[in-house]
């Protein structure tokens, strides 16, 4: 008897080694067959969602609890809004503002131009409420300066609301509300400090004094070695000398500033009739007229009459004539070149017929169709309105802009065919056309038209 025969008769039975299988992710969502830019090319690849809000890359199918085909879509890191417009009153408005927001691909809606007085308090506050896009808010300097009447007081404030705030950074407007050079320098220095961008809205606007604002922004950031980013440069120091400032900054980042800038891709500006950029004389500054001012949101040309009636209104919003600040002259000059992204300075804060400019609701969509129209590669425009506006924020936040295998699922699905913005001066209030699928931290938000889950954090120093 063999000693396998032996061991038989005691019940020890000989089976093949058997494999253990390696057990699989548990997959959410699979989106297969989008086109995605990794390793600097094009790529057909699947991406999978997990349940803790990251993602994987895969050349191969993925089983997952729902499947999205990606055939003839681009799949991109979230759209990162910098400059969203929503500190009038932001606790009425906010969801209203992310509707537009994420139906326009954006999963990061951050107020770097406006902001708030106290940072620590609105993440308090806003923290408990449900979002769509990630939130997060800059200190509003002129918030600060109408509260507080010294420069030490104002500067405090201003400190404390990047340390115990932890805001995005420091932002001011200096069109609206003229502030001493000196004072500017002060804010510079402790935007530098905490490492934190100064987003400035430059001091002039007209041709005559344009490149003036530039020279003392581009002087502060060579001054102060903080990183500045001025504020959508084809309305406030390009707008007729675009090709000038963009030369005067390349010398300043020469020199060895950090200096970026942002623009949004339409040919007319809006803003509000009782700010400053309308005090008299505003006429001979823009060559507009009355009847060239249109109410945002009703279509209402204005008169000599009912301008000095609604100047006395706060809130009501114009917009000028398309064509005010040309594309090929302006917004076209600024894509070009490798410090300039793309930022909305908007918002939609109303559900119906908003008085709001339509870059409220359309800007990304309509800059990746611009850019392409005017011959800039996909890529490029992606990373101008991703990676680019990413290098503003914390660390933790910037690998969200970069698709790779294990980061966080920000991401929007988009027809490259068909993508731009809907969104018109008549009527802001529309989603645009294109954006197919978007996911915040690995929850779908918004697809084909509707809203979803709100899965959005806040976006903040620690």
């Amino acid at each position: 008897m063999t000693r396998r025969d032996f061991l038989a008769t005691l019940g020890v039975s000989f089976l093949a080694p058997r494999v253990l299988s390696q057990r699989l992710p548990n997959y959410t969502y699979a989106i297969e067959n989008c086109q995605l830019f990794i390793h600097n090319s094009w790529q057909k690849r699947t991406i999978g969602i997990l349940a803790d809000g990251t993602y994987h890359i895969s050349e191969q199918p993925i089983t997952a609890e729902k499947t999205i085909s990606g055939e003839g879509l681009v799949l991109s890191s979230g759209f990162i809004d910098i400059l969203t417009d929503n500190s009038a009153s932001p606790r009425q408005t906010y969801k209203i503002v992310e509707e537009y927001k994420i139906s326009d691909g954006v999963t990061a809606a951050l107020q770097m131009h406006g902001g708030a007085e106290n940072p620590q308090n609105y993440y308090q506050e806003f923290s408990v409420l449900p979002h769509y896009t990630h939130f997060g808010v800059s200190t509003k300097v002129m918030n600060i300066r109408n509260r507080y009447p010294t420069l030490p007081q104002r500067l405090y404030a201003v400190e404390t609301a990047l340390e115990k705030g932890k805001s995005l950074g420091v932002s001011h407007s200096i069109e609206y509300q003229p502030t001493p050079y000196d004072e500017l320098i002060q804010y510079g220095k402790i935007a530098a400090k905490y490492k934190r961008p100064f987003c400035l809205h430059l001091r002039y606007s007209s041709a005559e004094q344009e490149l003036l604002g530039v020279d003392e922004a581009l002087k502060i950031a060579l001054t102060t070695c903080c990183h500045l980013h001025i504020d959508h440069l084809h309305s406030t120091g390009g707008t007729f000398q675009m090709e000038k400032a963009l030369t005067k900054i390349k010398e300043a980042i020469s020199k060895g500033a950090n200096i970026t800038t942002c623009v949004y891709p339409y040919s007319f500006w809006a803003t509000y009739l009782h700010s400053k950029r309308f005090d008299p004389g505003w006429q001979q500054r823009f060559g507009l007229t009355y009847q060239d001012l249109t109410i945002v949101g009703t279509g209402e040309r204005l008169n000599e009459a009912s301008f000095a009636k609604y100047r006395k209104q706060a809130g009501i919003l114009v917009a000028v004539p398309e064509g005010t600040m040309p594309l090929e002259k302006t917004i076209d000059l600024a894509l070009r070149e490798p410090f300039s992204m793309i930022a909305s300075d908007g918002g939609i804060e109303k559900s119906v017929l908003a008085n709001s400019h339509p870059r409220g609701a359309g800007c990304f969509s309509t800059a990746i169709a611009h850019g392409l129209k005017i011959g800039l590669p996909l890529e490029d425009i992606l990373a101008k309105v991703t990676q680019m506006p990413a290098k503003l924020l914390p660390t933790n936040h910037q690998q969200r802009a970069i698709l790779a295998h294990g980061n966080y699922a920000d991401l929007t699905l988009f027809n490259p065919k068909k993508i731009n913005g809907k969104a018109t001066v008549s009527n802001p209030n529309q989603y645009s056309f294109g954006i197919e699928y978007v996911f915040v931290q690995g929850k779908l938000a918004y697809a084909q038209n509707k809203l979803h889950e709100t899965n959005g954090k806040p976006i903040r120093y620690e």
